[in-house]
């Protein structure tokens, strides 16, 4: 597959882009034109559940401004926040994930949150911390090590070789590098690389930094690896993907990886705090990742944590880039924008569209455009959708892009500062984006209830008895956004509540399922339902909606509104009148006008 040469675009840009570096020092004379702004614009689009089509306007230049101004909700971004103190706190025992943290939620163009936590330097060795006039906060401007978020720079490379013609997808890696072909390698794809169906083990074994004496060595034993799967079979999270892409990359154009980030992405989009093995002028910007003894590197700072890519000089397909929540907003506004950023075009529309799509429909849980992954709730948490575009690194870092609404988070850690053997992050990865997602109104009218979880795993929303004849008729409108394992059923009981059956229901609305089911659940429709059902009636019936879930993760959670029964009598519940009584254990009512 190859794809039309990028043409680029000149653009009237009538916005002012967040600083690139130094963010806590004042606006400059030329960001001054259009100052930060705080009176709300009702932005009417800034709703959940009407997901964009298509990119943003290109000539969208990110600015700063508050969530109100953005038409978001700040209850949920503060709520966030709140929870980064806990995190960087290590009195809060279990719940401390890392000694520093920034971060960036971005809206329709606007930055709507941008902070630092903790320290960027914490510790002298393993066990020791600093004293406290040595230790080195964490800024807005801090430089972190992105780990696994460098494939992203690699992918972007191999998608504009795809524009210019000189790599195919479909073409086998050994056209572009004989000698690959060795090990039953031969018929390995470039779309395989990039979407890790390629057949290859986890990691180099053995490592190439332990292996192999010299960088020459390290390459031919890239090229020399043999697969533990036949290609195209199996989905296999990588780093022999974007090392053998590295070397296509450096073979076909004879620039090396870090030149062809530099030149084609990172100097035309003006990031100039991104890139591998940063100056040493940067050095009190870098955040501080691991001490190590194994090698005998003491506290790595401004040298890239991973080993093997360490053994490459830092520079590595898998990992090697630095970079700040600045530079990556300007990178994920690129992508929502249709890779243009201030008339510098670093990618077509369709190449844009590559990155979109899902090439591993073969493997439903592991959704893959051409270097990003799609829809993994896990870390996604309810920005996530068929679209929604990440990364995560090893460090502790996360970048988060939902082209349905306009929206990114980014968070980056020092996880790894001064072990690596601490808590996962994934808690803090799903809470920047669960943030962002309940910030984006909701709107209903009358009353409703939300149950996104906090903790529990079951929400019930119950009525009174009702004494109902004749035919029953149920009819409610419910938002869901959850994994495919978390629940919504409505359930009936004429026992007093002491046994419920669930009842077959029938739902309508873009995404709905077709036909009556017992359970209503997922999250790529981002629609209201409207739901109905019917009842034989009975004296004393009770209904019960009930939604289940486990501690782990979700989506935007569920939501429940305009709830009405009525039999051959009239009507026996309607939650628009003010006076109707339901006992919610997990659901909670919203306030009027809500934007949850």
């Amino acid at each position: 597959m190859r794809i039309p040469a990028t043409t680029a675009a000149v653009l009237l840009l009538t916005t002012v882009a967040l600083p690139a570096s130094a963010a806590e020092a004042p606006l400059t004379p030329s960001d001054k034109t259009t100052t930060s702004p705080t009176t709300p614009h009702h932005n009417t689009r800034a709703r959940f559940d009407r997901p964009y089509h298509g990119f943003a306007p290109a000539n969208t230049v990110l600015r700063p401004g508050t969530p109100d101004y953005a038409g978001l909700d700040t209850g949920p971004i503060k709520a966030f926040q709140s929870s980064l103190t806990t995190w960087t706190n290590p009195a809060s025992g279990d719940n401390y994930l890392f000694p520093g943290a920034t971060t960036l939620m971005a809206h329709n163009g606007t930055v709507v949150e941008r902070s630092a936590t903790g320290h960027a330097v914490k510790y002298a060795d393993a066990t020791h911390e600093l004293p406290d006039d040595q230790k080195v906060p964490a800024r807005t401007d801090t430089i972190y090590d992105l780990a696994s978020i460098s494939k992203l720079f690699t992918s972007l490379i191999a998608v504009q070789q795809l524009e210019t013609g000189t790599l195919d997808l479909e073409t086998p890696v050994a056209h572009y590098l004989p000698e690959f072909a060795a090990n039953g390698k031969s018929d390995i794809t470039i779309k395989e690389l990039l979407t890790h169906t390629s057949g290859f083990d986890a990691d180099p074994v053995p490592s190439l930094w332990q292996g192999y004496p010299d960088i020459p060595s390290r390459k031919q034993a890239i090229l020399d690896t043999k697969p533990i799967n036949p290609h195209g079979t199996t989905y296999l999270y990588s780093d022999l993907n974007m090392l053998t892409m590295q070397l296509v990359l450096e073979k076909i154009t004879g620039k090396s990886l870090d030149e062809l980030v530099r030149e084609k992405i990172t100097k035309p989009l003006h990031m100039t705090d991104t890139g591998y093995n940063p100056p040493k002028s940067k050095l009190p910007r870098i955040a501080a990742t691991e001490y190590q003894t194994t090698p005998a590197r003491g506290m790595v700072r401004g040298s890239v944590h991973d080993e093997n890519s360490w053994s490459l000089n830092g520079i590595a397909g898998h990992a090697g880039v630095f970079s700040t929540v600045d530079d990556l907003a300007v990178l994920a506004q690129t992508l929502l924008n249709g890779g243009t950023y201030k008339g510098h075009r670093i990618l077509s529309e369709h190449g844009v569209k590559l990155m979109e799509e899902n090439f591993n429909q073969a493997f439903p849980d592991d959704s893959h455009g051409l270097g990003f992954e799609l829809n993994q709730i896990w870390y996604m948490g309810g920005l996530s959708g068929p679209q929604t575009l990440g990364h995560t690194g090893y460090t502790g870092t996360s970048l988060v892009i939902d082209p349905a609404s306009r929206s990114f988070a980014i968070l980056l850690t020092n996880r790894v500062h001064p072990s690596r053997d601490t808590p996962s992050t994934n808690t803090a990865r799903r809470g920047i984006t669960q943030a962002l997602a309940q910030a984006m109104p909701l709107p209903t009218s009358g009353r409703s209830w939300h149950s996104h979880q906090t903790g529990a795993t079951t929400s019930t929303l119950t009525t009174e008895k009702l004494d109902a004849s004749g035919t029953v008729d149920i009819d409610f409108r419910s938002f869901i956004n959850t994994e495919p394992t978390d629940l919504l059923s409505l359930e009936a009981s004429t026992d007093n509540g002491t046994t419920w059956n669930q009842v077959k229901l029938r739902a309508t609305g873009k995404g709905a399922p077709s036909g009556p089911v017992n359970t209503l659940s997922g999250q790529s429709a981002r629609a209201w339902w409207q739901v109905h059902t019917e009842l034989p009636g009975t004296k004393g019936l009770q209904l019960r909606w009930r939604y289940t879930t486990d501690q782990t993760y979700e989506g935007r959670g569920v939501n429940l509104t305009r709830l009405k029964v009525t039999d051959d009598s009239g009507t026996l519940l309607n939650t628009e009148k003010p006076n109707t009584h339901l006992t919610a254990n997990g659901f909670a009512e919203l306030p009027p006008n809500n934007h949850h």
